[in-house]
């Protein structure tokens, strides 16, 4: 960024909200189907075919909403007239002026708050693909095949402010987002797939001078990186216009992965949709008793979780992995159950980066974690037992004690593991004066000697204290 210049972004995000099935219509809403198999005629906008609003779409809303600190208010559907192949009505039904989530706020991660101006229910367009080599652009392409299976799909957009100042504080931003819609299950938000798509509004400014310039509007972008990289080269894009005394024009813009931003249109304003309220749908009206509802049903939100995962001893940095894998239920449940809440994080950041790790059960690590710091098991025997209890967790089979009886994990007798340890400080009488004398680096020759001859059985700390012992004896 250059010396004097201040980059400024709002951000629209895209967001498929998790429903059976679609917006108006019984059709399912699956990603990855057979084209052109997930519709009805009031997908297709055929002529007698009427809407009816998806309750549990309505729901969701709201709960993001609320997770936004958005009021909850009445709203009306439009229709939002435009031309495109994969829109078969030629019009899309949204709320325009009367949206159903309004005036809100995000905290990011590291202190920013963002406003949101709006979120607002919409369904969603189908699929066009280009064909011919143009990097999907219909520029050059030599034909386009269009699947409907997404038309109709429930979205939610989500208009924050232009508070965002930059590229670093947008990925926050969306990454927050993201797992604030993960946590209340209202989408799988998967930019990968399509399910959450970021269009950046992007200008600069002299720095500190506070007003508003014109802004290009990057579409699609469909990763984190990508966010970052459009932001940062549509700001120096910007500035170098103004540094030869010309200035952008408002318009929608393409990012590519060579590293540049591409004209697609001219921006559109309202009036170019004449939107216009949709006469087959009735205003939307949630009471205070429906409102409740959904609030009373939402799980507890990150930046809570991370808090009192922070009470636990967390490091920030540990709270945020443990948020974003969806596990601060599980670890957070593990500590209230009586395990030790610095072991118990240890793991979930370091062993738990596994497939079904968020569905086990907070009695079951709890129980873990105590059965390894009681030295039932050693550290390597927990992390095999872990993942094992990860592998079973969906069967409800992953009972820490009953797998360490399987794998026939027992604790060694303290006897034994003295006689052990005495044996391989004979055998190391040269490592054992180096120990003697103070360099305890070299108690890793005796702890490898002992695991090395139980099979990884042994304890490692307790072998550590037992040498201790010796040495101070």
């Amino acid at each position: 960024m250059s010396a004097g210049w201040e980059t400024v972004v709002g951000l629209e995000v895209h967001v498929e909200l998790a429903t059976d099935t679609k917006l108006f219509s019984a059709a399912p809403s699956r990603f990855g189907d057979e084209p052109n198999t997930n519709v009805t005629p009031v997908c297709l906008g055929l002529p007698g075919s009427l809407p009816v609003l998806n309750r549990r779409a309505v729901e969701l809303a709201m709960a993001v909403g609320l997770a936004l600190n958005c009021e909850i208010r009445p709203s009306v559907f439009h229709r939002k007239n435009y031309f495109y192949p994969d829109m078969p009505k030629d019009y899309q039904v949204s709320q325009y002026d009367q949206p159903i989530c309004s005036d809100g706020w995000l905290d990011v991660p590291g202190g920013s708050r963002v406003g949101i101006e709006r979120a607002h229910l919409e369904e969603d367009a189908g699929k066009t693909t280009h064909l011919g080599g143009t990097d999907g652009r219909i520029h050059g392409a030599v034909g386009a095949l269009v699947d409907y299976n997404r038309a109709g799909t429930p979205l939610l957009e989500i208009v924050s402010r232009p508070d965002i100042a930059s590229a670093a504080e947008a990925s926050a931003y969306v990454e927050e987002l993201r797992t604030i819609l993960l946590t209340l299950g209202a989408s799988d938000a998967r930019l990968e797939e399509g399910s959450m798509r970021v269009d950046a509004n992007i200008s600069v400014r002299p720095a500190g001078s506070g007003e508003l310039r014109t802004r290009c509007e990057v579409k699609n972008l469909n990763s984190l990186r990508s966010l970052r990289n459009a932001i940062d080269y549509e700001a120096q894009r910007h500035i170098e216009l103004y540094a030869a005394g010309e200035a952008p024009v408002q318009e929608t813009r393409h990012w590519s992965e060579d590293g540049r931003t591409h004209s697609l249109r001219s921006k559109e304003e309202a009036d170019d949709y004449r939107y216009f309220p949709e006469p087959d749908l009735v205003p939307l009206v949630p009471d205070d008793e429906w409102i409740a509802e959904v609030r009373a049903a939402m799980p507890e939100l990150p930046a809570s979780q991370r808090a009192r995962l922070h009470e636990c001893g967390a490091e920030p940095d540990d709270a945020q992995v443990i948020v974003g894998r969806g596990l601060a239920p599980v670890v957070l449940g593990a500590v209230e159950a009586g395990a030790d809440a610095k072991r118990t994080v240890t793991h979930a950041v370091q062993n738990l980066a596994l497939d079904g790790a968020e569905l086990l059960g907070s009695d079951h690590l709890s129980s873990l974690v105590q059965m390894e710091t009681s030295g039932q098991l050693t550290a390597t025997q927990a992390k095999t037992v872990l993942g094992i209890m990860c592998e079973r967790a969906a069967a409800g089979t992953a009972d820490p004690a009953a797998i360490a009886a399987e794998l026939g994990f027992e604790a060694m007798a303290a006897d034994e593991l003295e006689a052990l340890v005495d044996q391989v400080i004979a055998d190391n009488p040269e490592a054992w004066e180096k120990f003697c004398a103070g360099e305890a680096k070299v108690a890793g020759v005796f702890v490898g000697a002992v695991m090395k001859a139980t099979r990884g059985q042994a304890d490692g700390q307790a072998v550590t204290r037992l040498l201790a012992q010796r040495r101070d004896a």
